[in-house]
């Protein structure tokens, strides 16, 4: 029988816990934007300019969904439409300077908001958690590309 060198990490609970904490800091930080309207703004930053198809399924949503978050989020000058030079037919959603502004807000009032509880850590447990957050980051990057 086999021992393994290190403790097997718990996925669902790694998980559980970095949702926990984004819904925390969303909770407590001051935002100009819905929730749903800036994890559009925050999914189109990643991704780039993209066609509202493309949208949903890297949001998990339906397409008729999408195209009403992005006509709300367009409403507000939070997103352009252009047109797709590979398809004339088709359009690509990308962040307007005003939607670039907005998560830029949105994404500082979230970190200031979990400030306080990162001030509390010991020395150690900072250390520990930012060896962490590298090797979470570590992770996804290796997943996309």
């Amino acid at each position: 029988m086999t021992t393994p060198e290190h403790a097997p990490v718990d996925g669902d609970a790694l998980l559980r816990s970095v949702a926990r904490l984004h819904r925390w800091a969303t909770r407590h930080a001051h935002l100009d934007v819905p929730p749903a309207q800036m994890r559009l703004l925050a999914l189109v930053g990643d991704i780039g300019p993209a066609r509202i198809g493309d949208l949903a399924e890297a949001d998990h949503s339906s397409q008729p969904t999408m195209t009403a978050q992005v006509q709300r989020a367009e409403q507000h000058g939070w997103l352009t439409r252009a047109t797709d030079p590979d398809d004339a037919r088709a359009s690509l959603i990308a962040l307007s300077p005003a939607g670039e502004g907005e998560l830029a807000k949105a994404r500082a009032s979230r970190s200031a908001a979990v400030v306080p509880l990162l001030e509390g850590l010991s020395a150690r447990d900072a250390a520990t958690l930012t060896r962490a957050v590298a090797i979470v980051d570590r992770l996804v990057d290796s997943t996309t590309g």
